[in-house]
């Protein structure tokens, strides 16, 4: 295969094309254990962003230097979120090449395994640090028995990672910040959680948004049968009005021809 080559900046939307697919990568044999925090963590940020066209959202593909590079030096991240770039482009793509897009991700995500969870912080920690991925994080379902910690991030310094800083609410949740995405990570009782501290509310996963649709509808059905049934209560109280001065009326004209008996 001949050596892409290398572009430089950030290109703008719809500049990237004819981007040649990379092969599907080896499936994990704990997918299963993974999916359900991959897919709501991607379906959550998905719709945060779904107004934006210059935001790529995905995983599961590899992700390397350039194509040249043996592919014992490419990985295999579980998530990645990239700004300012042609989503579509990149799908299309089955996989990113730094090179070819012109930069490398700015966060990713790992979520622990037992077959992948040393590797995900000892070798692809060091790879996202050469690759310049500015936020690296990692989640445990298990709350720390397969990784060394159950939530963790790193920021680039240089060409180096630092801890970033995570505290645990005396809930027991675990709660870091993403300065890339803005948002609060949270390890919450086995499952990850985004919290956005300008709203000072958690992004709802698709089956909340469901939940919530279906209360808001059944609300409103609520407040229609009771509209409803205020509506035909007035109607009632309007009928046995009109009945009582019917009787008033007739009682009265009863009066009058009585009187003129007389």
């Amino acid at each position: 295969m001949a050596t892409t080559k290398i572009r430089t900046g950030t290109p703008p939307p719809g500049a990237l094309s004819g981007l040649e697919p990379l092969p599907d990568p080896p499936k994990d044999i704990d997918r299963m254990i993974q999916l359900p925090h991959i897919a709501a963590f991607l379906t959550v940020l998905s719709a945060r962003y779904a107004t934006r066209p210059d935001v790529f959202i995905g995983g599961e593909g590899y992700l390397c230097r350039h194509r040249s590079q043996p592919r014992t030096a490419w990985i295999v991240p579980d998530c990645i979120v990239v700004f300012d770039v042609p989503p579509y482009a990149v799908y299309d793509a089955n996989g990113y090449v730094i090179d070819e897009v012109g930069k490398p991700p700015d966060f990713a995500l790992e979520v622990a395994s037992k077959s992948t969870a040393r590797r995900d912080y000892t070798v692809k920690r060091d790879a996202y640090a050469r690759f310049g991925v500015r936020e690296y994080w990692r989640f445990d379902p298990s709350g720390g028995e397969r990784y060394d910690a159950a939530l963790a991030g790193d920021g680039l310094v240089g060409d180096r990672y630092e801890p970033i800083q995570t505290r645990e609410g005396a809930d027991g949740v675990i709660r870091g910040y993403s300065a890339v995405l803005d948002l609060e990570l949270h390890w919450d009782a086995n499952f990850l959680r985004l919290y956005d501290p300008a709203t000072g509310q958690y992004l709802r996963t698709l089956m909340e948004s469901e939940a919530v649709g279906e209360y808001h509808r059944a609300a409103h059905l609520a407040a229609e049968a009771r509209a409803g049934d205020a509506e035909a209560r007035a109607g009632d109280a309007e009928a046995r009005a009109d009945s009582a001065e019917a009787e008033a009326q007739r009682l009265r004209a009863e009066i009058d021809r009585l009187r003129s008996e007389r």
